[in-house]
């Protein structure tokens, strides 16, 4: 698939997007707890008319503009995620950056000789995409810094444009091709 980056940009753009959160956020006169009685008469006091305690106006009431907490989620089509997608490893396979394995089994969770494996094919700041769950071999490389291990379901082109090589598992490509012609 030809390459636009423009197209990748937009799909990056609102992946991270879609992950960020919102924290500044305040309590607003419905949200403080409280009794909603009125504190005084209305009449005769001599001061000022009060309503409840969680006016603005008193200390521990609510607060009249602040930040509500916004949402910074939206959505691209699913088409174009989709073509984003093929474009992701079109630019992967132009590269020569994939590589094939017909299987990445390891008989014990040990993260040496995972790194011991990845130095001898040579990858570094890499993405492995399995089809079905390898605990010995996402438990191995979880604590080394630069390999991300994810199964097809989570496959995405923010992370496969961040890593400078993509492992796929002969059985995670059907997953793949299946998703791609949706």
């Amino acid at each position: 698939v030809p390459i636009k980056k423009d197209v990748l940009h937009e799909v990056v753009k609102m992946q991270l997007a879609n992950r960020r959160t919102a924290k500044a956020t305040v309590k607003h006169r419905s949200d403080v707890t409280g009794s909603t009685r009125k504190l005084f008469r209305q009449k005769g006091t001599g001061r000022a008319r009060r309503g409840d305690v969680k006016s603005p106006l008193l200390k521990g009431g609510g607060v009249v503009f602040g930040p509500d907490g916004r949402k910074y989620a939206y959505k691209v089509p699913k088409k174009v995620r989709r073509l984003a997608l093929k474009m992701a490893l079109s630019s992967k396979f132009q590269e020569k950056t994939i590589k094939v394995l017909n299987e990445f089994e390891l008989d014990e969770i040990k993260t040496r000789k995972f790194v011991n494996i990845m130095n001898a094919l040579d990858l570094n700041k890499t993405l492995i995409i399995s089809d079905k769950e390898n605990r010995n071999l996402e438990l191995s490389s979880r604590n080394v810094p630069q390999v991300k291990v994810m199964r097809t379901a989570g496959l995405n082109v923010y992370d496969i444009l961040k890593y400078d090589y993509l492992v796929l598992m002969q059985g995670s490509l059907d997953a793949i091709e299946g998703r791609l012609l949706k």
